[in-house]
């Protein structure tokens, strides 16, 4: 009795010991051997650069390649806040993402951080203290912004009158390219005709254009924040007969180096748009694979091109796209 007294105790102790240090387990294995990665990025439609960039991670992160990946798409922070709080419930391994916003991050960049969740952020920055994430792998969209003002002003045109269209508000991207363009106008260098977004979309770049046109208020430079936004002011001057690009009335700029957008500088009808590498997939993963050392902010190499300079070799090499 006394030996059956001691085993039964030795079991409970047993039992009681591995509900104590269930508490403290490892991530569930959920037997595929894959690393489990959350990718958070804004949706391919919004833009050619966006198609690149998403066709980049999944290129990268497959499952011949050692990941499970699960991809969720917004343009709004709610939305992507709340595919964040999920991935972290889930218990993915990693976290990748591209926010929609720079603020509003912290509390769930810390509940990731609690349960154990790596981040990494690609393409955007967020407003968040760097001890939240991994490393960021992102465009300095703030220097993006300073190059293609250079540009501009290098024109050396008589006056500077700008209609100006910015990217979804609050994004790294347009916090970034408006900064360098808002100095001028503060110190009345140049000009501000028009200030508004038109959240990336051409559709809605034209309306902003054909508005000004019909106010019969005078410009000479459109200064579009990404490329499909450039391609809906184009299409507002064509349509009232407006010439513009290197032999025309008005000087138009692009960002994001699609090659139909290079193109159209090639042919010159464009005069300036500024790169914006989607490429960080390849980089996030050498980091997570410890084949390259976590480097807490990585910036892509990145220019601007000039209609009166590019060549076809560029469009080749640096357009996004077909």
């Amino acid at each position: 009795m006394t030996k059956k007294i001691a085993v039964i105790g030795f079991l409970l102790v047993l039992a009681v010991g591995m509900v104590f240090l269930g508490c403290n387990k490892p991530p569930k294995d959920n037997g595929s051997g894959l690393v489990s990665v959350g990718i958070i990025n804004n949706p391919p439609s919004e833009s050619g650069y966006r198609t690149a960039n998403d066709k980049d991670f999944k290129d990268i992160f497959t499952n011949g390649n050692g990941y499970d990946a699960s991809f969720s798409y917004s343009d709004k922070i709610e939305e992507q806040l709340v595919a964040f709080n999920q991935f972290v419930t889930n218990g993915v391994d990693y976290i990748l993402l591209s926010a929609a916003a720079t603020d509003g991050w912290d509390d769930a960049l810390k509940s990731a951080q609690k349960a154990g969740v790596k981040v990494f952020l690609f393409d955007r920055m967020v407003s968040a203290s760097d001890s939240l994430y991994e490393a960021a792998v992102v465009s300095d969209m703030a220097q993006e912004g300073i190059t293609a003002v250079a540009w501009l002003k290098a024109q050396n045109l008589s006056s500077y009158n700008i209609i100006h269209l910015q990217g979804v508000m609050g994004s790294d991207a347009q916090i970034g390219r408006t900064a360098a363009l808002d100095a001028e106008f503060s110190a009345g260098r140049m000009k501000k005709i028009v200030q508004q977004t038109g959240n990336w979309s051409a559709d809605e770049a034209r309306a902003v254009v054909q508005s000004v046109i019909n106010a019969g208020t005078a410009f000479n430079v459109i200064y579009a924040e990404n490329d499909d936004m450039a391609k809906g002011a184009v299409a507002a001057l064509d349509a009232a007969g407006i010439t513009h690009g290197v032999k025309g009335n008005v000087v138009v700029m692009g960002f994001d180096c699609n090659k139909w957008a290079l193109r159209e500088l090639l042919a010159g009808n464009w005069n300036y748009d500024g790169q914006c590498s989607p490429f960080q997939a390849a980089v996030i993963n050498d980091m997570i694979k410890g084949t390259r050392p976590i480097q807490k902010k990585v910036i892509s190499e990145e220019k601007g091109f000039d209609a009166t300079e590019i060549t076809q070799a560029d469009v080749d090499k640096y357009g996004l796209g077909e």
